[in-house]
């Protein structure tokens, strides 16, 4: 068991676990930012940019429709922080699952951990974007755009 915390977040919207997933699928319609390339399916590159604090390239590792989506992090540069590649190799995974008549979608930064430096920006960050931004979007199909640097804004 992997005993290793990571950051967390969840929330629960009345729509289907497939319209999550598909939401999920389209980061460039709930994070802000500019993005190249479509996370779709399995194998799937995409690129993030935010000014010039944050690129990262992340390849979908998983895709289970209605269930599960996992990104890991190819590469990164975090030029807010001295580790500028502190993110490379971790995992940005969202699980999705019925809870009643609702969906519940748990979101988990895998390597981000209380000890390393991002922590606290980004998990701050995460939460506004995920539990603003991404939750709005699954649940209106709108959504005003939320960056995930907490320091650019």
């Amino acid at each position: 068991m992997d005993k290793i915390p990571h950051f967390t977040t969840s929330f629960i919207v009345d729509q289907s676990p497939e319209a999550a997933v598909s939401a999920i699928c389209s980061p460039k319609d709930w994070w802000s930012g500019e993005h190249e390339g479509e996370p779709k399916a399995v194998g799937d590159i995409f690129v993030y940019r935010y000014q010039d604090l944050h690129h990262s390239t992340q390849k979908v590792s998983e895709l289970v429709p209605g269930e599960r989506v996992v990104w890991t992090v190819l590469d990164c540069q975090l030029n807010y922080l001295d580790d500028v590649k502190e993110w490379a190799g971790t995992s940005i995974a969202f699980d999705v699952r019925r809870k009643g008549s609702k969906t519940e979608v748990t979101f988990t930064h895998v390597g981000l951990a209380p000890e390393v430096e991002c922590y606290d920006t980004c998990s701050t960050s995460w939460t506004r974007l995920i539990r603003g931004s991404l939750k709005e979007f699954i649940a209106t199909g709108r959504t005003e755009l939320i960056t995930l640097t907490a320091s650019a804004g």
